[in-house]
């Protein structure tokens, strides 16, 4: 080749690169708020309630596709100087003009559905996912109907199900409160009509019907008739059934007697046990056997099912969604082009199919990878599947569609550093959370972005077990020495004391933190360098107010386990169930 022809040699120093101001955003938006709180180039004055909000049209538009809408169409708006809004509390509308030009939401009790309100009509997401968020974590007895009733309306999924699985849960409670009394006759029939309501038996279900009409007798005893084929009177004992046959309510109606008579006589055949209690249990598996250990340190329950050995061959990671279900990414990466993936059942004990297209090997991978690890996370209701490449620094990942029941392929994130010790997926609030032992990142599934985060405060840090608490991640080293904790919301670390026996040696080299009962805790194997035989399991919990570590004092079995994946999962279990197999074992 001539020397014209040849192409030029551009060394790597001089190569073109893309430099990001991070601090940019930030003050660009403090630029913003200041302008806004000035007064100065305001072009539009937004009306409601007869209060005046003199605004931006840009600022409104880039925030807002509502605004967006009005001001770049030929909607009479797009040309007013003064627009008045109508469905907006004008306290409340401030409160969202505050959100859009500083960035910071302030969010109570009294004014979150409001919130919730404006901001579904203003197609603000942030402040809707925030307030989605905000009502699932306030969900007790003195709020439970309400919040239930808005999300009902509104059709706020998340805010549903966690006063559903609250009332579940503390149903015999709940049905003496006044909060129970308002139900309306089609809440009370969907709830008694739960499998997971915690009753010890039907009389509960029936006792609580009783009260719920007693209160107002007159307005609702003729609803009774309909409610009733929702109690499972099948499973009662005779001498229970002609108890509440004896009931006055049930006596002293001549028009609805003989209806309730045959419907608590005949019962529904079809109705099966309830689910009764759940426990939160952590997920361990036994090294040797396969086994899996359900376990409860605080309530002294350590519970070993055994399943067909086959569907754990290959078994690469294991997440518990936010509605309790639990799936098993699997299968043999060498002898399979497909990653099949299992789902507990509950009520059966037992794993089945998922029912979720494989991910193919050609989808997930690229040819050249030849080590990576794998994690199954999820994120409000979805699933994503991230392959990280630990020679490249890439981290793959696709999320489940299951309108389509495919995979779909999103931003791919790219590592600085691809030698690290340690990896993790995590979930915390609406982000993905990706960790190693020299990066944090976040994934932002709505607009399906990575960001890079502030780094572990100590460099060589060995991690080797993380977990989310709250919007809070929790992460320690190899022997249980340094342990650190991560803030979602303000971007900042802190340390917290390690293992107070440091005389001891841990001898796990996979200790597990775990979230149970919403505390902190970590389990590990703990022994000496003399003799395996005396190695025993451990189990700590973190008492935040003391900052210190406290024994549990938990009498595992004396086996050796593992979790699965890099995380330490606890989900809630229906005991009974666990238990007809333990004893057979």
């Amino acid at each position: 080749m001539a020397a014209a022809d040849q192409e030029p040699h551009v060394s790597s120093a001089v190569r073109p690169r893309s430099y990001q101001d991070k601090s940019h955003l930030h003050e660009f938006l403090e630029t913003v708020g200041d302008l806004q709180k000035d007064g100065v180039l305001q072009d539009v004055t937004l009306e409601v309630e007869g209060r005046r909000f003199p605004c931006h049209r840009l600022v409104l538009s880039a925030t807002s596709p509502y605004f967006r809408a009005m001001f770049t169409s030929d909607m009479a708006e797009s040309r007013q100087k003064t627009v008045v809004l109508q469905g907006f509390d004008a306290n409340i509308f401030g409160e969202i003009l505050s959100y859009i030009y500083s960035g910071t939401l302030h969010v109570s009790l009294d004014k979150v559905q409001p919130l919730y309100q404006a901001a579904d009509l203003l197609q603000l997401d942030y402040v809707r996912d925030t307030c989605s968020s905000y009502m699932a974590m306030n969900v007790e007895r003195s709020t439970c109907v309400d919040l239930y009733n808005f999300a009902d309306v509104f059709s706020v999924d998340t805010v549903l199900r966690s006063c559903v699985e609250w009332i579940d849960i503390n149903f015999f409670e709940f049905s003496f409160s006044e909060e129970f009394y308002s139900l309306s006759v089609n809440q009370l029939t969907e709830i008694i009509s739960h499998d997971e309501l915690d009753v010890k038996d039907e009389t509960t279900v029936w006792e609580a019907v009783v009260r719920w009409v007693q209160h107002i007798r007159e307005d609702r005893l003729h609803h009774l008739p309909s409610i009733l084929p929702h109690i499972r009177f099948n499973l009662l004992a005779s001498d229970k059934m002609a108890a509440i046959l004896e009931c006055p309510l049930v006596k002293e109606d001549p028009g609805s007697t003989e209806v309730i008579r045959n419907v608590v006589q005949k019962g529904n055949p079809n109705l099966k046990p309830r689910l009764r209690r759940t426990t939160e249990m952590v997920l361990l598996y036994d090294v040797n056997s396969g086994d899996l250990l359900f376990m409860n340190p605080r309530e002294g329950k350590y519970i070993t099912c055994s399943y067909n050995r086959n569907d754990y061959i290959g078994a690469i990671d294991l997440t518990v969604t936010s509605d309790n279900n639990i799936y098993v990414l699997t299968g043999e990466k060498k002898s399979s082009d497909q990653l099949p993936m299992l789902k507990y059942n509950h009520a059966g004990n037992v794993w089945e199919d998922a029912g979720v297209s494989s991910i193919s090997k050609w989808l997930r991978l690229e040819k050249d990878w030849k080590d990576y690890d794998e994690h199954l996370v999820e994120v409000d209701r979805t699933l994503y599947y991230l392959a990280e490449s630990t020679k490249k620094g890439v981290v793959w990942m696709r999320k489940y569609n299951q309108h389509t029941d495919q995979w779909q392929e999103c931003s791919q994130l790219e590592l600085d550093n691809n030698i690290y010790e340690y990896s993790a997926a995590m979930s915390c609030g609406s982000h993905i959370y990706f960790l190693t032992t020299t990066e944090m990142h976040c994934y932002e599934p709505r607009h399906d972005r990575w960001c890079k985060l502030r780094p572990l405060p100590e460099p060589n840090l060995e991690i080797r077990t993380a977990i989310v608490l709250g919007t809070e991640i929790f992460c320690t080293d190899y022997d249980f020495t340094h342990t650190v904790v991560y803030d979602t919301e303000s971007d900042c670390w802190q340390k917290l004391p390690g293992w107070p026996n440091q005389g001891d040696r841990v001898t796990n080299n996979t200790p597990g933190l775990f979230v149970l009962e919403n505390q902190l805790h970590i389990w590990f194997i703990c022994g000496n360098d003399y003799d395996d035989d005396e190695d025993e399991n451990r189990v700590y919990v973190y008492d935040r107010s003391a900052d210190t570590w406290r024994d549990l004092d938990a009498t595992l079995p004396d086996k050796k386990y593992d979790s699965y994946g890099r995380l330490c999962h606890a989900a809630r279990i229906y005991v009974p169930y666990l238990e007809v197999q333990d004893k057979d074992m």
